[in-house]
């Protein structure tokens, strides 16, 4: 089985912002949408609100970027 990265998806107030994404990336969200569904039990119905929990598993676990945070944080 597939080990997806995202559990379940946190009830959160959203901040409205508007992308343009390709398609193949629309897609691979429905897809992994479907996937995440399937292995959790919880029906995803829109893919666009796997986004917000993916870009914040993308920052908090990017090692360049808190590094760079880092060295820029004034004192």
């Amino acid at each position: 089985m597939t080990k997806l990265k995202l559990s379940v998806i946190p009830d959160d107030r959203p901040v409205k912002i508007t992308v343009e994404l390709p398609g193949t990336i629309h897609r691979h969200l429905v897809a992994y949408a479907e996937l995440l569904g399937r292995e959790t039990g919880q029906i995803v119905a829109d893919s666009a609100k796997l986004m917000p929990p993916m870009l914040t598993r993308f920052h908090y676990n990017g090692q360049s970027l808190c590094q760079s945070q880092r060295t820029l944080k004034p004192g």
